[in-house]
């Protein structure tokens, strides 16, 4: 059986993955803040599948919670073939109008912790000749739309990026593209989701599972809903002056800054 870790694995995205990887027969490493969220969880995820759920505490905010995962991703004896950096987080406010100190957090947990854990875990897969990272960035990134769009367009490139370096090694890496998902993403930042439209929700479990489909077939890049698909086209043909107003204005109406 092979094992997969997921950061940000109690809500969300992460809590996605984790059914649908133990629902294939995968064995997980859960990786979250909360260790008793953590635990039930795992407790849940092994009882319905018969398969081996371990958790580990970590904040991907503190460089000692960074480097728990990384030696868990370095264990040669209990190796991990797939790796899920979900974990994240957005803000509410302007540029300028959020604290320097919060800003260099979220550039923390989505770019240093997303290239410490990727690395830490493409070595042993490319050794090993096998292995698979889904970095999980968003649409805002093909956008110019504050700081959080700026992480995860870092995001985007360092996975195509790696990718390319890593051709012909067995190991897959692909970015992750997501719209709006019914998580607690905009709970935690306190901000109102009422006037986002019903057709711009995309559900998780059904998102994980477009996502899983075009990691297998190799793609760098998944943007995994017909619609987003759609409206990243139209940005790719809308003039850059033009697009930065735009998404200034739905951003503060809809997403993170």
């Amino acid at each position: 059986m092979t094992t997969a870790l997921i950061t940000g694995a109690t809500a969300g995205i992460g809590a996605a993955f984790a059914r649908r990887l133990a629902a294939d027969g995968h064995n997980l490493v859960l990786v979250a803040r909360d260790t008793e969220r953590l635990r039930e969880q795992a407790t849940e995820l092994h009882d319905r599948h018969g398969i081996e759920a371990e958790v580990l505490r970590a904040d991907l905010s503190e460089d000692k919670g960074i480097a728990a995962v990384e030696d868990r991703l370095t264990d040669r004896h209990h190796p991990v073939d797939l790796l899920v950096n979900n974990a994240g987080f957005g803000h509410k406010g302007r540029y300028l109008d959020v604290p320097m100190a919060d800003e260099l957090t979220m550039l923390k947990v989505h770019c240093e912790a997303v290239l410490r854990l990727t690395s830490a875990a493409a070595a042993g897969m490319r050794e090993r000749g096998r292995g698979g990272v889904v970095n999980v960035a968003s649409v805002a990134a093909f956008v110019p739309r504050g700081t959080y769009g700026a992480s995860k367009a870092w995001v985007v490139q360092f996975t195509q990026g790696a990718a390319k370096d890593l051709t012909d090694s067995g190991v897959r890496l692909m970015a992750l593209c997501p719209g709006f998902v019914r998580t607690e993403f905009h709970q935690r930042a306190g901000m109102g989701t009422g006037n986002i439209p019903g057709w711009m929700w995309l559900d998780a479990d059904k998102l994980v599972a477009a996502a899983l489909v075009d990691l297998a077939r190799g793609k760098s890049l998944s943007v995994p809903d017909p619609r987003y698909k759609a409206l990243m086209g139209l940005v790719k043909l809308t003039p850059r002056g033009l697009l930065g107003g735009v998404t200034s204005k739905t951003g503060r109406k809809y997403g993170p800054q």
